[in-house]
This record gives C-alpha cells, sequence and structure tokens, in this order.
C-alpha cells in the first residue's frame, strides 16, 4: 500500500493496541504463575525439557517487548522488524516443542512417535518459512505500522495442522487405551490437557482467518498473542504434568490410583505383568 485512508489507519492503530495487550497478558500471567515455576522447574536438573521449557517461557519477553516499542513509536522506521520476527518464531517452535514432549510422555515415550514428530515437526517449520519468513512492516509516513502478506495465513495453516494432529494423538491415546479409568490423574493429563490445546489451536486457527478473509490491515492483530498464548499454556500444560505426578506418588495415594498412574506411564501390555509396582516419570 502507497497510501492510506483513514479506515486504514484505524485498522492499523488497533492492530497496535491488541499486540500491547497481549504484553499486558504475558506479564499477568507470570506474575500468577511464578511460584509453580520455581516449584516445578527451579529444582529440576538442566535437561532438554527444561532448556525449552526456559526458552518458552522468556523468550517471548524479548520477542513482545521488541513488537511494543514498535509499537509505540511514533516516528522513524520499524526498530525491530527480521530480528522480532525470528524470536516469535523460535519462541513458538519452543513451545510447540513442549507439546510435543507431552504428547510423547503419553504415549509411553515411543520412539517411534517421536521420531515421527520430529520429522513432521521440521518439514512445518521448513514448509513456514519457505513461504514467508517474515511480515511486511508498513512505514508511511515516517510511523511504524504492522502489516503482513496473505502467505502468513498458510503459514499459520500449517501450524494449525501440526497442532491438529498433536490434539489427535492425545484424542487417540485416551480414547483407545484410557477410555475406562475415571481418575483425577486422568482428568488432570488429558482434560485439562485438552483444553489448554484447543485454545492453542483456537488463536491458530483465527489467525489463519484473519490472514486469508480480512482486510489485510488486520493481517497482524493476533501475531504477538499467538506468541504469548504458545508460552502462556504450553507452560502451564507443563507446570499440571509435574504436579500430577507429584500428587500420585505421594506415600497417602491408594493402590488403585498408583495403578492408573503406573498404566499411563508404562501402557496396558505393561500393566498386565508388572504387578502393583510403582515406578516414578519425570517429564
Amino acid at each position: 500500500m502507497s497510501s492510506f485512508s483513514i479506515s486504514d489507519l484505524t485498522k492499523l492503530q488497533t492492530v497496535k493496541y491488541v499486540n500491547l495487550g497481549s504484553l499486558a497478558i504475558l506479564v499477568l500471567d507470570y506474575c500468577i504463575t511464578f511460584s509453580e515455576e520455581v516449584q516445578w522447574t527451579w529444582s529440576r536438573p538442566w535437561d532438554v525439557t527444561r532448556i525449552i521449557f526456559v526458552i518458552s517461557r522468556y523468550l517471548p519477553f524479548v520477542g513482545v517487548g521488541m513488537t511494543a516499542y514498535d509499537a509505540l513509536r511514533v516516528s522513524d522506521q520499524c526498530a525491530s522488524t527480521l530480528e522480532g520476527n525470528i524470536i516469535h518464531i523460535i519462541g513458538i517452535v519452543a513451545a510447540e516443542a513442549l507439546l510435543v514432549i507431552r504428547t510423547w510422555a503419553f504415549w509411553q515415550k515411543s520412539k517411534k512417535l517421536l521420531i515421527g514428530l520430529v520429522i513432521y515437526s521440521v518439514l512445518t517449520i521448513t514448509a513456514a518459512i519457505a513461504v514467508d519468513l517474515s511480515p511486511t512492516m508498513l512505514i508511511p509516513g515516517g510511523t511504524c505500522y504492522f502489516e503482513s502478506t496473505r502467505n502468513a495465513a498458510v503459514v499459520y495453516m500449517f501450524l494449525a495442522m501440526f497442532e491438529s494432529v498433536i490434539l489427535m494423538l492425545t484424542v487417540y491415546k485416551r480414547v483407545h487405551d484410557y477410555r475406562d479409568f475415571r481418575s483425577g490423574i486422568v482428568v488432570t493429563l488429558y482434560h485439562d490437557g485438552m483444553v489448554y490445546m484447543l485454545c492453542i489451536l483456537t488463536i491458530t486457527v483465527a489467525n489463519v482467518i484473519i490472514g486469508a478473509a480480512f482486510a489485510s490491515a488486520y493481517s497482524n492483530m493476533f501475531d504477538t498473542l499467538q506468541l504469548v498464548i504458545h508460552s502462556v499454556l504450553a507452560s502451564r500444560i507443563l507446570f499440571r504434568l509435574r504436579s500430577s505426578n507429584q500428587r500420585v506418588h505421594e506415600p497417602t495415594m491408594s493402590a488403585t490410583v498408583l495403578d492408573t498412574i503406573d498404566y499411563l506411564h508404562a501402557g496396558p501390555s505393561s500393566m498386565s505383568t508388572s504387578g502393583t509396582g510403582t515406578t516414578r516419570s519425570e517429564v
């Protein structure tokens, strides 16, 4: 666009406000869940899961902060374009990696599943980068505004497809192997996690619809919110998973519930021969 109508400028300014609001959501959730982070991650060793968690948890502050800085500028060009988009991509990939780890754990740490998901992840990232690496930052009259090409909808479509696969794998495992279990651990590990994953998928689909069907001035409306929701909910899934894993191994826990968690981690075939012993699975 070489020139802007008043309507276009109003839409672009609205996009700025929504992106700034996403920063408020990120900061608020961090304050609310900080105690859980201390309890469930700080004492853990620096393994792959914790490294991915730290990237997913803290890198969004950098990316969202850069976006907020650009949104508040009233003159000059956008200060952060490519760098901010790269940070957004890394943050979302890290959050998706936590979802992959969660799904892998629910599938009794199946190597075949993990390899398949890693390959699919690489293909999704490659396709997304090939379609559109960075959105266009419009700079009318020296002011920084945000707008993406229509290719952004295709990128979010690839992401939505990946998240749908993760969700379907969770649903399949719940129905196929654990449909007869009604314990609280099943509700926590599956139902709560699925609610969070549905929320993540919803914001991704919303970005697909906005990018494909709405005016191009709205194309970046939920761009920052996408990163924030991924970070917030992926972290909450990890906290819930570790909290549930801790509770079911308390000494006062009944044998029935302990059998249930063994079933979840070891699988139906292992339960038929393993008796009532318990094995703690760290995720």
